[in-house]
Parts: structure tokens; sequence; C-alpha cells
């Protein structure tokens, strides 16, 4: 593949983000530049400036890359506009830091010629030097973060953090990337990879890097900040999954109880046990629910792909289904509550058989709340929907002139 070499374009574009970096970045041009002559690549070097104060955007512009200066602070935020500015077919981005080897990008380079979207560095299968990483981030914060990433979203990479990364610069423009810090490496695997793009990996090597200074990188916030943002783009893995589990089990335990005790060794589970397990059926569908709402919000929005089988099970979510089925669980409801009162006053109001007693209302209560819950979940995601047909209209009518002259003219 040949790029864009016969219109005179580079064929590839390496972006490095940089925030005071005046002691590494004339390094990593040079390394950049030398793979360039080394390989025969048509290329270019650009240096997205965070606002650096230590000489770092004169440094770059000497050595022949060009500055973008990006105003906005945050490591996103300078890949965004790094990318942006590009004009390679394709890009490979790496901290300034003279902690990734730009003389080994070939591997990278060759993937991408291959067709491939993402090719994503692998620190831990080319080696990391030692103090290259804290131990913390190590052994413990990669490993568990990458875990939950190919839990929730599969795909290749088995190093999430690796900042070392090409890619063809259309098919992650076309993501719409816009997390403004670390998370942004993050961003583009989960969007990739719910968008269906081509993605592998390719051992890359980790050196200490050479600043003087902390890195930019605070282990707990940035930990915090890659889950908060996992479960932001999975609806499933933060809402349905938990949501399910509670409903099957808290159904099914509900279920055993109304007919019998459940004795474990020793322990044995009566009628009060039954209050927890229905109160857990009302928090899984509440959570399943809850899947539903952010899952439409998250399309709409298009921060989610669309999702034909979610559409088809959307178009039967209607307010009518929701109020049939809800009406039939809050007669249920009624009546068990109703069944129990009276049976409470053929006693006389007075002493009753608990047991009986607490799984009827138990269960008649359960019913009575779903159903409510069913009724107003309905109504929640019609309400979803008529804002999103609304804001297309609006959206189609900002778009097209010939509404607002038909508007003007009457």
């Amino acid at each position: 593949m040949a790029g864009n070499r016969e219109s005179g374009l580079p064929e590839l574009s390496i972006v490095m983000p940089c925030l005071n970096e005046a002691r590494t970045v004339g390094t990593c041009i040079a390394k950049a530049l030398r793979f360039f002559a080394t390989h025969g690549v048509a290329g270019e070097v650009i240096v997205a400036d965070n606002g650096s104060t230590d000489g770092s955007q004169e440094i770059a512009l000497g050595l022949g890359a060009r500055v973008v200066d990006v105003a906005e602070r945050g490591y996103g935020n300078a890949l965004i506009a790094g990318i942006a500015a590009a004009a390679g077919e394709f890009v490979v981005m790496g901290d300034a830091d003279d902690s990734y080897d730009f003389l080994s990008l070939m591997p990278f380079l060759a993937k991408l010629r291959d067709g491939y979207d993402i090719v994503l560095g692998n620190r831990f299968l080319g080696g990391i030097s030692a103090g290259a990483m804290p131990p913390l981030h190590r052994f413990f914060g990669n490993p568990v973060l990458t875990a939950i990433g190919r839990t929730l979203y599969g795909g290749p990479s088995r190093d999430f953090y690796c900042g070392l990364r090409g890619f063809r610069r259309t098919a992650v423009l076309d993501l719409g990337l816009d997390a403004p810090g670390m998370e942004f490496a993050l961003e583009m695997i989960v969007k990739a990879r719910l968008r269906g793009l081509r993605m592998t990996e390719v051992p890359t090597t980790l050196a200490p890097d050479g600043r003087d200074r902390p890195p930019h990188l605070r282990s707990w916030r940035d930990g915090w900040r890659s889950l908060r943002f996992f479960l932001l783009l999975s609806p499933r893995g933060l809402f349905l999954w938990p949501g399910a589990v509670l409903f099957l089990v808290g159904s099914a335990v509900s279920a055993w109880l109304m007919f019998d005790d459940i004795r474990v060794g020793s322990v044995t589970f009566a009628e009060h046990t039954l209050v927890v397990t229905t109160a857990s059926v009302n928090l899984g569908f509440q959570t399943i629910a809850f899947w539903a709402f952010a899952k439409i919000v998250g399309i709409e929005s298009g921060l989610l792909p669309a999702d034909a089988r979610f559409e088809r099970l959307r178009q039967r979510l209607t307010v009518e289904a929701g109020i049939v089925v809800g009406s039939a669980l809050i007669l249920l409801g009624f009546a068990g509550n109703l069944y129990g009162l009276i049976y409470w006053s053929s006693l006389g109001f007075g002493q009753v058989d608990w047991n009986f007693l607490i799984r009827l209302v138990s269960a008649a209560t359960t019913f009575l709340v779903l159903g409510f819950q069913v009724i107003f979940s309905g109504f929640f995601i019609y309400l979803l929907a008529y804002l999103a047909r609304r804001q297309a209209r609006a959206a189609a009518f900002v778009a097209s002139p010939l509404p607002r002259l038909q508007a003007a003219a009457g």
C-alpha cells in the first residue's frame, strides 16, 4: 500500500502530545525522522502542544516538526487536535517523554498497510525496562482494568493503556472521540470495538521516561476515571447483567420460599428471607429498566452505535404494552393484599399464622410494585423516544433551508 505518496501527502503522521517536555521532545522527534529516512516512509511529525512554557515548541520547530497549539489542557484534547491536523493516511501517536521507541514503528505501519484500522502496542509482550512502569500499574492497575475492558468489550488488546498505537486517520476521526484526559486511549479502543473496526496488537517496548519531574498521570484518580468510562459505555455490564442476576435469582428463590423453607445445613431460610428476595426482584427489574434507558440515551446521543436487536425490542416497549402488563400485575397485587386483609379480618384482626401471611403479603406487594414500575418505565421510554424524534425534526429543519423559507413566506 503506497498510502498518499502519489498525491504528495505523507503516508504516516507521528503525533506527540506535549506539555513541558523540553528534555525529551527533541530526542523523540529525531528518532521519528530517522525512522522515516531508514525505511523510506513519507512522513511528518506533529507536536500537539498543551501550553508548554519550557521551550518545547521552539525545539520542535527547530527540528522540522509541525507544532499545533492546543489551548484546552488534557492528554485527550492534545491528541484530538493533533490527529485532526495530521495529513497522513495513517497516524502513530506516542508520548514525547522518550519512553517509547519511535525507531521501531515498522510493525505498526506494516499492520496498517495490511488493512487494519487500529494497531495497539503491547508493552508486556515487547518488554518493560526496570523502572519504566510503577509496580502498582504493572502488576495491579493495568492488568485489572485491561481484564475489565476485555470482559466488557472483548478485542485483542492485552495492554489497554499502551500509549503507542497506530491507526487509519479517517477511521478514528469517524469515532467522534472527545475524552479530554487520559481516558482518551480507552475511548479509542472501546468505541472501535463497538463499531466493529479491525484491530490487532504488536509487541513494543517501554523505557524509563526522560523527565526531570513527576508524570502527569495520577494513579488512583485516573484509574477510577478509567473504570467509570468503561461502565459509561457498557449499559449491559453496568445495568443489564447485574439486574438480570438480581431479578432471576430473586424470582427463583422467592418462588421456592412461597411454598417451603430452604435449609442449608443447620441454617433455615424462611418467610423473613422472602422479604429480602422479593426486594431483589424489584431492584433487579429497576436495574434492567435503567439499562433500557441508558441504551436509548446512548444510541440517540451517538455515544453508542445503533443496535438492530435492541431496536426491535424497543418497538415492543410501548406505553400501551406497559399499561396492560403493569395493570395486570397491580391487580394481582391488590387481590393478594385484599385476600390477606380478609383472612386477617376473619380472625377478628387477632393472632394470625405469620408464616402464611408474610409470604402472601410479600408476593402481593412485589406484584404491586412491579406493576407500577412497568407502567412508569413504559412512559419514560416513550418520553425518551419523543425527545429523540423532536431533536431529529429540529436537526432536519436546520439542515434544510426549504422549511425555513416556507415558514418565512407564511
